[in-house]
This record gives structure tokens, C-alpha cells and sequence, in this order.
């Protein structure tokens, strides 16, 4: 690796437990069983119990997981799911898969959906809502299951930057029908390869997505549905349960990490992330904002410092949803954001010292 700090690296992180991954791999080459085995079936056991759901499925992807969440839910054509407007086009893409309309809203000062746009955007043909749980910072759950049971829809939680984040206690995923998580490589529960899982308190509901993981048979070669081959296999289930096993000591070091970014980064020209009250945030990304994005940018790059934005186009002005109609100016506070949100150096294994240069220059700047 070159002595630039990167936004995110991933090899500190198997460092850290490498022996236990080597292992945990090992056990899984050596056993001949590569798909929806024990490790498959402890994973799910454990991270059910991790989030407090009562089941788990696991899965191909976080996008599986979306998309899938929609399918068993029954929600297509014609239905529309209010979604907010900053998110990452996965979220979207849940929806729109299965032919449904996504209506949205703009976030709130923490990146989260403004619960209080919600009831303004619901109609005759709202099904559902899906909350986003950005850059690891619990939403407003209280709020937005409260709307939901008060018009009768179905809530899903979009969970892929928020494994262990909690409101009041209670883990982000359980509060809807289904909460649906990635465990891409860069996540806070990272795999080595794509993985995601739902978990949900319906008995049916972790059937049926059960049936749709594996072409839709609940019987090998009877098959009741035309489902997806979106199964998490058993390497990555390994891996996953080496990294759950430390998910509290990986969050801590997270939340010591932003702390002191929050602490020691003072510059007026940049906003920094605020925290609501109630809810835990584990700090999936570290985000600042200014008017300045794109010069900070470029200085901390020729400084040897890494950035990302996430993300500089909304999925309403994405090429992919044009369908959708939507101009420039359509969604004010979320284009502001993209505009404006720079991601900091944030990972597994960051030291005080690279943390330090990164203070050092946002501080100059």
C-alpha cells in the first residue's frame, strides 16, 4: 500500500483477526459443503439474535435483500414506496425492480428521512415506506412506524450502513416487516465478497424469502415461484461470524474515531455531522459538508488524504430513473447534499497517527 490514507482500506481489518478468518475458511474448504450449510444456518441463527429479530435469511446481496423485501410483500405495479431522495440508488432499485413507484422525500439534518414529509406524500396507491439508515445513524423509527401503523403500511429499513445502530435501545431492522442489510466487503459487518441477509419477526415472511433465495422451491425441483438464486454461501457466512464476534469492539473503535474528529476538526467552513438524540450512530461514514467540496477535495488529495462523496447524484437526477421526470431543483435540501458531503478517512484499523494528518489539513484548509 502507498503511505496515502485512503478513505477506506480493507486489509487492516483482516489483519486485526487473521487468524481467525484463515480458520474459519479453512473449516469451511475442508467441510464440502459450500451452499446454505451450518455456517449459513449459524450465521443466521446469530445475527438474528445480534439485531433482536426473530428470524434471519441470508442472502446474495444487500440489493437482493431490497428487492426481495418487496416481493414477498407483494408490492409492484401500480404501488408506490416513499423512499428519501438522498439515498443510494440500491435503495431505489428495491422498489423499481418490481415495478413500483418511488416517491420522495427529503432527508433531515442528520441524512436521514424527514419524518415529518412523509404524511404529505401519501396516497391512495402508497404501500410502504423505506427508511434509510445513512451513514450508519439510526432514523427517526418511532416516528416513521407510527405513520406507517396510523395509514396501514408496510414499513422495510434499509440497513446496509447500519448494523448495531439502535433507537432507544432497539436495533435499526426490527421496526419494520423486513429490515434488509449488506455485508459488502466496505460495511461495518463486511464480508470478503457480496453478502446480505433480511431478518424479520414473520414467520412467513422468512419462509417465503427462504423459497425466493432458491429459485422459488421450497422442495429441490419443485418450485412454487419464479424466485432468484440469492443465496449467501457458507464461505462468507464463516467470515461473517468470525467478524459478528467482534462487532462491539468494532463499533467502539468507529464511534472513538468520529469522536474525536468532532472534537478536534475546527474549521467554519465545514459542517460536521450532528447525532439525534435517542438513537446510536456507528459511524459508516464519517461525512462533513461545505461549499467548498470540490476544492477540499483536491487539497486533501494533494496532501496524500483520501476522500469519497457519497453521493454526488441523487437517484431521482440518475440517467437510470430520467423515466421519473424529475428536473434539477426537484428536491432542494437533497441536492444540496450532494453537492456538498465529503466521506473522511473511516475504517477498521485507522491510526491516531493518519487520523491526526487528516485533522491537520481539514484544519487548514
Amino acid at each position: 500500500m502507498s503511505d496515502k490514507i485512503m478513505q477506506n482500506r480493507l486489509d487492516r481489518g483482516f489483519e486485526k483477526y487473521r487468524e481467525e478468518f484463515e480458520e474459519a475458511a479453512l473449516r469451511v474448504l475442508r467441510s464440502g459443503w459450500y451452499v446454505l450449510g451450518p455456517e449459513v444456518a449459524a450465521f443466521e441463527e446469530e445475527f438474528a439474535r445480534y439485531t433482536g429479530a426473530k428470524y434471519c435469511v441470508g442472502l446474495a446481496s444487500g440489493l437482493d435483500a431490497l428487492w426481495l423485501a418487496f416481493r414477498v410483500l407483494g408490492i409492484g405495479k401500480g404501488d408506490e414506496v416513499i423512499v428519501q431522495g438522498n439515498t443510494y440508488i440500491a435503495s431505489v432499485m428495491g422498489i423499481t425492480i418490481n415495478g413500483a413507484t418511488p416517491v420522495f422525500v427529503e432527508p433531515d439534518e442528520f441524512y436521514n428521512m424527514d419524518a415529518d414529509g412523509i404524511e404529505e406524500k401519501i396516497t391512495d396507491r402508497t404501500k410502504a415506506v423505506l427508511a434509510v439508515h445513512l451513514y450508519g445513524q439510526a432514523s427517526d423509527m418511532e416516528k416513521i412506524a407510527g405513520i406507517c401503523r396510523k395509514y396501514n403500511l408496510r414499513l422495510v429499513e434499509d440497513c446496509a450502513q447500519s448494523h448495531g445502530a439502535a433507537v432507544h435501545g432497539k436495533m435499526t431492522g426490527t421496526f419494520g416487516d423486513i429490515g434488509c442489510f449488506s455485508f459488502y466487503p466496505s460495511k461495518n459487518l463486511g464480508a470478503f465478497g457480496d453478502a446480505g441477509a433480511i431478518v424479520t419477526d414473520n414467520a412467513e415472511l422468512a419462509k417465503s424469502m427462504k423459497m425466493y433465495r432458491n429459485y422459488g422451491s421450497e422442495k429441490r425441483y419443485y418450485n412454487k415461484v419464479v424466485g432468484a438464486n440469492s443465496r449467501l454461501d457458507e464461505l462468507q457466512a464463516a467470515m461473517l461470524r468470525v467478524r459478528l464476534a467482534h462487532m462491539d469492539e468494532l463499533t467502539e473503535e468507529r464511534r472513538e474515531t468520529a469522536e474525536r474528529y468532532t472534537r478536534l476538526i475546527q474549521n467554519e467552513k465545514l459542517i460536521l455531522p450532528k447525532v439525534r438524540q435517542g438513537v446510536t450512530h456507528v459511524w459508516h461514514q464519517y461525512v462533513v459538508r461545505t461549499e467548498q467540496r470540490d476544492e477540499l477535495a483536491a487539497f486533501l488529495d494533494a496532501n496524500g488524504i483520501g476522500t469519497i462523496i457519497h453521493y454526488p447524484v441523487p437517484p431521482h437526477l440518475a440517467e437510470a430513473y430520467a423515466y421519473l421526470g424529475y428536473r434539477k431543483g426537484a428536491f432542494k435540501r437533497t441536492e444540496q447534499y450532494a453537492d456538498t458531503v465529503l466521506s473522511l478517512p473511516m475504517y477498521s484499523g485507522i491510526t491516531p497517527e493518519e487520523q491526526g494528518k487528516v485533522i491537520e489539513f481539514l484544519n487548514a484548509f
